[in-house]
C-alpha cells in the first residue's frame, strides 16, 4: 500500500512537472493568437454604456469559458479518433474569420456615409435613451464576440494540442485545461482594463489639490481621456486586420503547397522582407478567402428566396 501510494505520488509529480514545462511552451506558442484575441474582443465591447461594459465583458468571458469547455474535450476526442479532421475543421473556422473581416470591409465601403451615419445615430439613440432596453444591443455584441472567440479559441487549443500530442492523455488534458483557463482569464482581464481605461482617466482628472503630483495626475487623466477613443478605434482596425491574419494563416498552413510557396518567397526576400512576407501573404489570402465566402453567401441568399418563392 505504501509503495503504491509513493508510486502514485511520483507519477502525479512527474505529470505536474511535464504539465508545467509543456504549459510554458504552449503559452509561448499561443502568445501571438492571444494578442489577436485581445484586439478582436476589446473592439467588440466598445459602444455600450459605461456601467454595462464590465457585465458585457464578463458575459463574453463566460461564453469563452463555455467555448473552451466544449473545445478541449472535442480536441482530445478528435486527436484520439480522427486526427485527420483537425486541419479541415480549423480551415473552416479560418474561412469564417476571413468572411467576418471582409464583411466588415464591405459594409464600410459599399454603404454610403449617410447610411453609416444613420446606423450610428440609431445606436447612439439606443445607448442614450434610458427608456430603451439595451439587452438586444448587448446580446448582438456578446454573440459576435463569443462567435469570434470560438474560432480563436479553437486555434489556441489546436496549437496547444500539437505541443502535447505525443504526451500521455492526462498530461494532454491538464495542459489544455490550464492553457484554456489562463488564456481566457488573461484576455478578458486585459479587455476589462482597456474598456475601463476612460473611467480611470476621468477619475484622475477629478482629483483635487494643487500639489505637483495632483497636477501631474490630472494631466495624465486628460491624456488618457484623449487617447482612449483613438485606442478603441485602433483596436477596431487591429481586430479586422487580425481576422485576416489569423484566418488567412490557418488557410495557408492547411494548404501545404501554398504554405511551401510562401516559405520559398520568404527565403528569397531577405532578412527584413522575409520576416513580413508570410504576414502579408496570410493577410492577402485572408482577404481573398473572405471575398469568396462573402460572394458565396450573397449568392446563396439570393438563390434560396427565389427557390422558396417558386413553391405554391
Amino acid at each position: 500500500m505504501a509503495s503504491s501510494l509513493l508510486a502514485l505520488i511520483d507519477d502525479i509529480a512527474s505529470i505536474l512537472d511535464d504539465v508545467a514545462v509543456l504549459s510554458k511552451v504552449a503559452a509561448k506558442k499561443t502568445a501571438g493568437v492571444l494578442g489577436d484575441d485581445l484586439a478582436l474582443n476589446a473592439q467588440q465591447v466598445s459602444g455600450v454604456k459605461a456601467d454595462r461594459e464590465l457585465p458585457v465583458v464578463w458575459a463574453v468571458a463566460k461564453g469563452s469559458f463555455i467555448n473552451k469547455a466544449i473545445l478541449v474535450p472535442a480536441a482530445l476526442a478528435i486527436s484520439a479518433f480522427a486526427p485527420w479532421a483537425v486541419t479541415p475543421l480549423l480551415m473552416v473556422g479560418g474561412a469564417f474569420l476571413c468572411f467576418e473581416g471582409f464583411e466588415k470591409l464591405a459594409h464600410r465601403f459599399l454603404h454610403s456615409r449617410q447610411e453609416q451615419q444613420a446606423e450610428r445615430e440609431k445606436l447612439v439613440a439606443a445607448l442614450s435613451d434610458p427608456a430603451v432596453d439595451l439587452v438586444a444591443v448587448e446580446k448582438v455584441k456578446i454573440r459576435g464576440a463569443i462567435r469570434t472567440d470560438f474560432i480563436l479559441s479553437a486555434e489556441i487549443i489546436a496549437i496547444t494540442l500539437g505541443t502535447v500530442q505525443t504526451s500521455a492523455f492526462v498530461t494532454q488534458f491538464t495542459v489544455l485545461g490550464s492553457i484554456a483557463i489562463v488564456m481566457t482569464a488573461g484576455v478578458y482581464g486585459l479587455v476589462a482594463g482597456i474598456v475601463k481605461l476612460d473611467d480611470g482617466g476621468l477619475y484622475l482628472t477629478q482629483l483635487q489639490g494643487e500639489a505637483a503630483g495632483r497636477r501631474v495626475q490630472r494631466s495624465l487623466g486628460r491624456g488618457i481621456l484623449a487617447a482612449a477613443p483613438r485606442l478603441m478605434k485602433g483596436l477596431s482596425v487591429a481586430g479586422t486586420i487580425a481576422m485576416f491574419l489569423v484566418g488567412g494563416g490557418i488557410i495557408t498552413h492547411g494548404l501545404a503547397p501554398l504554405h511551401h510557396f510562401i516559405e520559398g518567397l520568404a527565403a528569397k526576400a531577405g532578412t527584413v522582407l522575409g520576416a513580413i512576407t508570410p504576414l502579408l501573404m496570410d493577410a492577402m489570402v485572408g482577404v481573398i478567402t473572405g471575398a469568396i465566402v462573402l460572394g458565396v453567401v450573397i449568392l446563396v441568399k439570393k438563390v434560396l428566396p427565389a427557390k422558396a418563392g417558386s413553391h405554391p
